[in-house]
């Protein structure tokens, strides 16, 4: 099995960095797989979600899954020549709040066990024969959460990026809708 090729394109909201990540995978091959992580709770998220399928090109397929995104690039990996993974942190959101049953004392093993997950999912990306394009959040540069639930996200994205960006042939950094090259091209 080769080595592809894992694109890492981080920002923050309203970076333009599914926008540039989007302009990559349509560079990369004809079959795209766009694998959608979000998950739509109300009218607020029902428009940005609109927004990104209405950007989408036609011949692209679309795959929704919140949870299982290490098992669909398992096994629609070698089907597509580019997968793009949007976005990193709202799976991690769906891991986090997967029991609905959270408290401070779970907080540290749920922790362990997204960065894990997150491991798996990063090895996987690194393996597949398609390239993988992952959008991510930045969380890190915004003021400290008031709450523990929000301060383990906040960290939690920041060590699953840094997983990412190790493994990544390519990492960018979105900023008002200008990419910033940290790693390879």
């Amino acid at each position: 099995m080769k080595e592809n090729k894992l694109i890492l394109v981080l920002g923050g909201t309203r970076s333009g960095k599914s926008q540039y990540a989007e302009k990559i995978a349509k560079i990369q091959g004809q079959r795209v797989l766009y694998l959608a992580t979000a998950t739509v709770n109300d009218n607020e998220m029902k428009r940005r979600v609109r927004l990104h399928q209405e950007r989408r090109p036609d011949a692209w397929d679309t795959r929704e899954e919140p949870i299982k995104v290490t098992q669909v690039i398992n096994e629609l990996g070698d089907s597509y020549d580019v997968i793009l993974l949007d976005c990193l942190t709202l799976w991690i959101t769906n891991l986090l709040l997967e029991n609905q049953n959270i408290n401070e004392a779970h907080l540290a093993e749920k922790e362990k066990q997204i960065l894990q997950e997150a491991s798996e999912l990063a090895l996987v990306c690194s393996k597949t024969n398609a390239t993988v394009i992952v959008v991510s959040n930045e969380v890190g540069l915004s003021i400290v959460p008031e709450y523990p639930l929000g301060r383990v996200f906040r960290d939690i994205s920041g060590l699953a990026n840094q997983i990412f960006a190790q493994r990544a042939s390519e990492v960018y950094f979105v900023a008002a809708g200008l990419p910033l090259s940290l790693k390879g091209n």
